[in-house]
């Protein structure tokens, strides 16, 4: 179909969408395109995959998975799937908590960043360029092989990809001192819709701005980040409070509400997490829980489903307080006490246990609604949650996706729509919390 020779094919006897396959005369690209009949696939598949909630024999799978060496094979696969009206995700290092970015419910393909992980770092004019497949883990090693004074502001999980995470906000042990990933971007390369290759200039500022924090995927392919390094210390301090400690714990989490926002910039908070079954939820916290409805979430933590849970809790203040929230999508700046992210874990197998973890949470987040942000009630777009509104399988009208997108982005899911509709009209970048555009 094109010069280099990549193209999607279908069977003339069945639904374009219903029988899909690769084919190149292309050695090069032969190599990086898996369908089920590759003795490659499923290893490709779950290579990235962090949530086993999404690795189960009843998980939708891809038609195809492609893991392009290029700009110009990306551009190609695109213009294919929009030939053969097949659906795309876009994964980097497979961290999405509701799966999307390899899960759909409909016949799609995977584009996996894998292959592009490449990371220039400039330590003289402390910036970088990373592609979208690194993860969080070689940017940082590849930034101290060559500083022991800079760092950049992002998560603390090693193995989170790149792309996800800064078009989410990315959030990190520094974002007292340094605010999120996101705010320390100042360039990207994306390929749109059309298989434009964009940076910054070329893309404009309302691009620019929706794709750090606003989501990538439902506006392009990102390529790479220009990034913006920062000083760090050389030490951090540890905070954990462990539910063993029953009673004391209320009354200590009860008084670091009073200052989570007012510690000094340098004093950060480190968190790990694991790869296993889960499901996770968020909060924004404007005013101090009461130590009655901390007691409230501790007798829940008690109960049998919650054996392996987590709270965390990430206080703010400092540079998220003094960002608007209009600077970039993320809109949970100032007013806000601290962030919780609510976890929930399980190694058992089967429906039945991933109901009733999934429930435990349910109940847990209805819990807690009178102590949080209202009217929305805000959530964190990397912290995905389908239980706070969807889209349709197809298309979706503003009006619906309102109802999640508000939570995430406040008034600025307006501006949002408003970017999706003029960069994807027809609303070919989409999952089940894409962002819209007005005519859908």
């Amino acid at each position: 179909m094109a010069e280099n020779g990549v193209a999607i094919k279908t069977d003339e006897n069945d639904a374009p969408t219903s029988c899909l396959t690769l084919h190149s005369g292309n050695d090069s690209i032969s190599k990086v395109i898996y369908t089920s009949s590759n003795s490659s696939y499923s290893s490709v598949l779950e290579s990235s995959i962090r949530n086993l909630r999404f690795s189960t024999p009843s998980t939708p799978k891809p038609l195809v998975i492609v893991t392009p060496l290029g700009v110009s094979q990306i551009q190609e696969i695109l213009s294919c799937a929009q030939i053969h009206g097949m659906q795309v995700r876009v994964r980097s290092g497979g961290h999405d908590y509701e799966g999307l970015s390899y899960v759909s419910p409909v016949p799609f393909a995977i584009l996996d960043m894998i292959n592009l992980r490449n990371i220039y770092v400039n330590v003289e004019n402390s910036f970088a360029w990373v592609q979208s497949g690194a993860t969080l883990g070689e940017l940082y090693y590849k930034i101290a092989e060559q500083s022991k004074t800079l760092g950049f502001p992002a998560g603390v999980c090693p193995t989170i990809g790149v792309g996800g995470h800064f078009s989410g906000g990315g959030y990190g042990t520094i974002l007292r001192k340094y605010g999120l990933a996101a705010d320390n971007v100042i360039d990207a390369h994306l390929i749109d819709v059309k298989g434009r290759f964009l940076d910054r200039k070329a893309m404009g500022e309302d691009l620019f701005w929706a794709i750090r924090g606003g989501g990538g995927a439902s506006f392009g392919v990102i390529v790479a980040w220009k990034i913006k390094l920062v000083p760090v210390p050389s030490t951090v301090t540890v905070f954990t409070v462990n539910k063993n400690l029953e009673q004391n714990a209320t009354k200590i989490l009860y008084r670091w509400q009073y200052v989570a926002d007012k510690f000094d910039k340098d004093l950060f908070i480190r968190v790990l997490l694991t790869v296993i079954s889960y499901k996770a939820k968020s909060d924004y916290v404007e005013n101090p829980i009461p130590e009655a409805g901390l007691e409230g979430i501790w007798q829940r933590f008690y109960e049998k489903e919650a054996e392996s849970a987590v709270l965390i809790l990430s206080p703010y203040g400092g540079r998220m307080s003094e960002i608007s929230e209009s600077a970039i999508p993320f809109p949970h700046r100032a007013g806000n006490i601290y962030k919780i992210q609510f976890l929930v874990y399980w190694a058992e197998e089967g429906t039945e246990a991933t109901e009733r973890h999934m429930n435990w949470i349910r109940r847990l987040y209805a819990y807690m609604a009178t102590y949080v942000s209202q009217s929305p009630r805000e959530a964190y777009i990397n912290y995905r949650d389908l239980d706070i509104g969807a889209n349709n399988e197809g298309n979706t009208s503003y009006r619906q996706a309102s109802i999640w997108g508000t939570k995430y982005f406040k008034n600025n899911f307006k501006r949002l729509v408003h970017v999706k509709t003029v960069f994807d009209p027809t609303n070919f970048f989409r999952n089940e919390q894409s962002i819209p555009p007005l005519s859908h």
